[in-house]
C-alpha cells in the first residue's frame, strides 16, 4: 500500500462546536452536510438521526434521482454545491464507520475514484477527511488522465493542496493490483467508483477496483460505498458481476430503491440518506 506523502502537518484545529453536537428541532431541517459544524463530532447513529428527514421519504430510483438532480440546477442550485454536500456527508460517514471499528489514524484511507461524479464525491470526501487529519489515497480508476467531468475535475485539482492526500492515477487492471499490496493495512475502503447507470458485467480497471474491494472486505477492512455500492442497479437492486459488498452506504437526498429491494439491500449494508441541497420543490414537479 503506497504511502501519503508527508509534508508539514498543520496546526490542530481550534475547538469547534462539532465536538459537542447541536441538538435541532426534529421537524426542521437540518443544516446541509458543508455547512454543518457538528457532523464531523456524530456517530453513525447521530448522522442517521441528523438526517431522519431524508431518510424517511419515499423512495425513488436512478432515473428520477437524475431528474432531480437536472430540475435543481435549473432552479439555480450549482451542481459544485450539490457535490460538496455528498462528498462531505462522505467524509463525516467515514469518520464515523472508522471511530466505530477501532480504525480512525490507524492507516490511511483509501478512496477508489471513478471519472464521472460519483468519483467527484469521493474528492471531496478525500479533502474533508484530509482536513479531520486524516492520511488519505485518493485512486483515479480509469483509462484517462482526469475526471471527465468540470466539477469531479476541480475537486481532483484541489486535492494536490492538501498535506495528507496522495494522489494516484490506476488506468489499467495491473496498477490496481501494485495497489492492492498491502491494502490490508489500510483503515477504511471507500467506493466512490460508478454510481447510476451500470448494466452489464464490469471493464476493468473498474473491475479490478472491485475486485481489490473484496480482498480489502474478506481481511476485515470496513467499506463505505457512496451512493450505491459499484454494480447495485439504484432503481431495481439488480447486481452486476463482480459487486460491491458494503458495511455502509452513503446515498443521496432520498431512499433508492435499488437499495430496499432484496438483492441491493443485502450488499449496501446500512444505508444513510444525506440531504445535499436539492430543494423540496423539485419532488413536487
Amino acid at each position: 500500500m503506497p504511502t501519503p506523502r508527508r509534508n508539514p502537518a498543520r496546526p490542530p484545529a481550534a475547538p469547534t462546536a462539532a465536538e459537542a453536537p447541536v441538538a435541532l428541532d426534529s421537524h426542521a431541517a437540518p443544516p446541509l452536510p458543508s455547512e454543518d459544524p457538528a457532523l464531523f463530532g456524530l456517530t453513525l447513529e447521530g448522522l442517521a438521526k441528523r438526517w431522519a428527514r431524508s431518510m424517511e421519504l419515499p423512495p425513488i430510483g436512478a432515473e428520477a434521482m437524475r431528474g432531480a438532480d437536472r430540475k435543481a440546477q435549473a432552479m439555480g442550485v450549482m451542481s459544485i454545491r450539490l457535490m460538496e454536500n455528498a462528498g462531505c456527508a462522505v467524509a463525516a460517514a467515514v469518520k464515523a464507520l472508522a471511530v466505530k471499528t477501532g480504525r480512525w489514524e490507524k492507516g490511511p484511507i483509501l478512496i477508489l475514484c471513478g471519472p464521472g461524479n460519483n468519483g467527484g464525491d469521493g474528492f471531496v470526501a478525500a479533502r474533508h477527511l484530509s482536513r479531520q487529519g486524516a492520511r488519505v489515497v485518493a485512486v483515479l480508476v480509469g483509462t484517462e488522465g482526469r475526471p471527465v467531468g468540470k466539477d469531479a475535475a476541480r475537486n481532483w485539482d484541489r486535492l494536490e493542496a492538501e498535506d495528507h492526500v496522495e494522489r494516484i492515477h490506476t488506468p489499467v487492471a495491473r496498477d490496481v493490483a501494485i495497489l492492492a499490496q498491502g491494502v490490508e493495512r489500510v483503515a477504511v475502503v471507500v467506493d466512490a467508483l460508478l454510481g447510476t447507470g451500470v448494466q452489464g458485467p464490469l471493464r476493468d480497471p473498474i473491475r479490478s477496483a472491485v475486485e481489490l474491494i473484496g480482498r480489502a472486505r474478506s481481511a476485515g477492512i470496513p467499506i463505505l460505498a457512496v451512493d450505491t455500492p459499484t454494480a447495485v442497479d439504484l432503481t431495481s437492486g439488480d447486481l452486476s458481476d463482480p459487486v460491491v459488498s458494503a458495511h455502509v452506504t452513503v446515498t443521496f437526498h432520498r431512499p433508492k430503491t435499488g437499495l430496499l429491494a432484496r438483492r441491493g439491500s443485502a450488499v449496501a449494508g446500512r444505508v444513510l440518506v444525506a440531504p445535499i441541497g436539492i430543494p423540496q420543490e423539485v419532488d413536487r414537479g
